[in-house]
């Protein structure tokens, strides 16, 4: 009978459990079945851009090294950081085998959602990175192959005419913030069809409207509605059948106001109104979404697969939005796309990183057959791009990189020249 060893390696001894089994079948320390290759570091380095970037790269003692990216906020280089023992003389391309270790290792720490998970998710994207460099091919392959060439990306756009969402509470802070513009709106979206390219487009709707009395109990006043109407009409109109346009509303409102809202719009041309109810009560999600026509899309604020199993399996949405760096990996991302197929629901990437965990998104868009778009949510940051050697986006689409791993090239300078002050740059290869 075998001995299972995997996961009991303790990262301060220097004879592992590991040795002792790989001794016992009569053959020499284990490194996976003849894959000679370990990993020896993990590294991360924030990058100040429109959120805070965490970048992770991952070591191995053949000199390969994988980028990856974990979702912006704070925590996560901590807990990458812990992390890292758990993983150092590991084999990388046991990219499942690791992720469930680290899971499993971090299930204190609250690993079933939160940063914890969206660090972990940093490490999956570099392993990725790596094994597709190890085996020479393009990190997509590792999922199945793609179905796509290009993958279609939805720019998320703003106005300085939106204004602030306003104090959560309800409280008073001076003045009120101007009321969105829906002229303004509408031509930001001329422009940016027009001019930049894109072909599909999605606006805030939880934007003040003039008309709030107090924002702290989440319900639309009907001048509120019409206001929210009157944008999406302006836009709708303005951009007609040469863009796809949707709607986010960052979970403020009631029950009751998502659904009169949500009726309020059926009558234009929404791509999908998303998040429009807070995302514990997924029994609420699934009324408004059976309750209207209009498109309802979620899934950015669960974490893993087991997240988002009731609002595919309750026909709580009719587009599901995981964001890759923060509901855990690659192929995590690929698992809640099989489970939404299995429904018949489309997966629309939600995605405010930089080029690194954006086109592990694309891979992920390549492999999957019910793939929408990927959102980019930096078009106003001059330098986005510049993070990176290749071009990402051209003409609102981002062709799926052939080579090997995520495809893409970290400009060390960029990384350093935007660096949240206090970091430091990763080590040279």
């Amino acid at each position: 009978m075998g001995i299972d060893y995997r996961g009991l390696r303790d990262p301060n001894a220097e004879y592992t459990m590991r040795d002792l089994a790989a001794e016992s079948m009569g053959v020499t320390a284990d490194r996976g079945g003849g894959r000679d290759v370990e990993i020896t570091d993990v590294q991360t380095t924030m990058v100040d851009g429109n959120f805070p970037w965490t970048l992770v790269r991952v070591y191995t003692d053949a000199g390969i090294v994988g980028t990856g990216e974990a979702y912006w906020g704070a925590g996560a280089p901590e807990l990458i950081e812990r992390m890292a023992p758990f993983l150092v003389g590991e084999n990388p391309l046991d990219i499942d085998r690791l992720t469930e270790h680290l899971i499993q290792r971090m299930s204190g720490e609250g690993s079933i959602g939160g940063v914890t998970v969206t660090a972990i998710s940093g490490i999956e994207i570099a392993l990725h990175d790596i094994t597709g460099k190890i085996l020479e091919v393009p990190a997509y392959q590792l999922l199945g192959g793609k179905y796509r060439d290009a993958v279609r990306v939805y720019c998320d756009c703003h106005t300085e005419t939106e204004g602030g969402a306003g104090p959560p509470d309800g409280k008073p802070t001076g003045e009120d913030p101007p009321a969105a513009d829906p002229i303004a709106v509408a031509e930001e979206a001329e422009r940016v069809v027009s001019d930049l390219g894109y072909d599909a487009l999605k606006f805030d709707l939880d934007v003040p409207s003039g008309h709030e009395k107090d924002r702290a109990n989440r319900h639309l006043r009907n001048a509120e509605i019409a206001h929210k109407k009157a944008i999406v009409e302006a836009v709708t109109e303005a951009v007609g059948h040469r863009a796809d346009v949707a709607f986010d509303c960052h979970w403020s409102f009631s029950g009751d106001s998502a659904k009169r809202l949500a009726r309020a719009l059926e009558q234009y041309d929404v791509w999908w109104l998303e998040d429009p109810v807070p995302p514990e009560n997924h029994d609420v999600q699934r009324e408004v979404t059976r309750s209207t026509s209009t498109p309802i899309a979620a899934g950015e604020n669960v974490y893993r697969t087991h997240g988002q199993r009731r609002l595919l399996e309750e026909g709580a949405v009719d587009i599901v939005a995981p964001d890759l760096p923060k509901v855990g990996g690659m192929r995590e991302t690929v698992k809640i796309a099989d489970l939404a197929d299995l429904y018949y629901v489309p997966v629309a990437m939600h995605n405010v990183s930089s080029p690194v965990a954006t086109v592990a998104s694309v891979h992920v868009g390549a492999a999957i057959s019910n793939a929408l778009a990927v959102e980019f949510h930096s078009y106003e940051l001059d330098w986005w791009d510049d993070l990176v050697s290749e071009t990402v986006i051209e003409e609102g689409y981002i062709e799926v990189p052939e080579q090997p791993g995520l495809g893409v090239t970290l400009d060390m300078d960029a990384v350093e020249a935007h660096m949240v002050e206090g970091e430091e740059l990763f080590d040279e290869v």
